[in-house]
């Protein structure tokens, strides 16, 4: 019969000290009450508590969107992934949103006895203030914004919920959601958009090889013409060459011609017989009727021949 007295103090005094002594993990903590009172706030590690008298303050956590009840509060940073929420713009366009809210417990005192339902409490605080924030901005605004929506819900969730012992980090809007009706017409819009600017840009396509080709047409002209304009330049050029050349060449036969016929004969008579020989020639040649025109001073041309014919008696 002692024996099993002895066995049953042993397991009492084991269970004793189980339940006296408390081992917290790294990154959490216990908030304990003796007799209903706050007592203390357990620190990771082994903590040593009086069973029976001292007990763990159940809280209400969020797990998968699900609320739990424990005895651990986790200081570690935690997220809460909100279902969809309808919200209506300035606009009176009706969307949904769903938000990402990363927040840490800071003093687990206040987490635990200034707000019964802290999850919940955080929950209902973020659609209230995403409704408010959303409702005073347009659709368009709204769709653009996230980083504006994101630091307002931040700043106003940290504001509200410091009485509450919480530090909320930061906010992430993960889907903004308008209406199929929105979405239709803003994808017809973009197209619009697009089909518009496809537009300018074949517009501004054309309108830019017309410049060019006009350019390369105005060149391809300035170049014709300075072409030309060089062409008969050389041309003229060309010209008197030849002509100063003939002249030259005719003042050379005139002076060897004179050196022939001696000073005494006139020379320009001696070319103007030559010419007129040849001209015989060709009138002798032709198979048509024989016409001579004679020029209205026929007395000059007369005496010319006569030159001619002085010319002749004295070679």
């Amino acid at each position: 019969m002692t024996t099993y007295v002895i066995i049953a103090i042993v397991v009492l005094i084991i269970i004793f000290v189980k339940m006296a002594v408390v081992i917290t993990p790294q990154s959490e903590t216990k908030i304990i009450e003796r007799l209903g009172k706050y007592y203390a706030t357990l620190k990771p590690g082994i903590n040593v508590i009086i069973p029976f008298i001292d007990t763990a303050k159940t809280i209400v956590t969020m797990s998968n969107r699900r609320y739990v009840y424990s005895n651990s509060i986790d200081l570690r940073e935690q997220v809460y992934d909100f279902d969809k929420q309808n919200v209506i713009t300035k606009d009176n366009i009706q969307m949904q949103i769903n938000a990402l809210l990363y927040f840490q417990i800071i003093d687990p005192f206040k987490a635990v006895y200034e707000i019964n339902n802290l999850p919940n409490a955080i929950e209902k605080l973020t659609q209230t203030t995403l409704r408010n924030i959303i409702g005073e901005m347009e659709l368009d605004q709204t769709l653009t914004s996230r980083d504006t929506i994101n630091t307002k819900l931040r700043s106003v969730l940290d504001d509200a919920t410091n009485k509450w012992g919480i530090k909320v980090n930061r906010v992430e809007l993960q889907d903004i959601i308008p209406p199929t009706s929105v979405l239709q017409a803003m994808e017809k819009q973009m197209q619009a958009e697009r089909n518009k600017r496809a537009t300018i840009l074949t517009s501004e396509g054309e309108k830019q090889a017309a410049i060019l080709q006009s350019e390369g047409e105005k060149t391809s002209t300035i170049n014709r013409a300075e072409a030309a304009k060089q062409q008969a330049i050389l041309f003229a050029e060309g010209e008197a060459q030849a002509r100063i050349r003939k002249a030259e060449a005719e003042a050379i036969a005139i002076n060897k011609i004179t050196e022939a016929v001696g000073q005494s004969t006139n020379p320009a008579n001696y070319l103007l017989a030559q010419k007129y020989i040849a001209m015989m020639e060709e009138l002798a040649q032709g198979d048509k009727t024989k016409t001579v025109y004679l020029p209205y001073e026929a007395t000059n041309l007369m005496g010319s021949i006569g030159g001619i014919k002085d010319l002749f008696k004295s070679e």
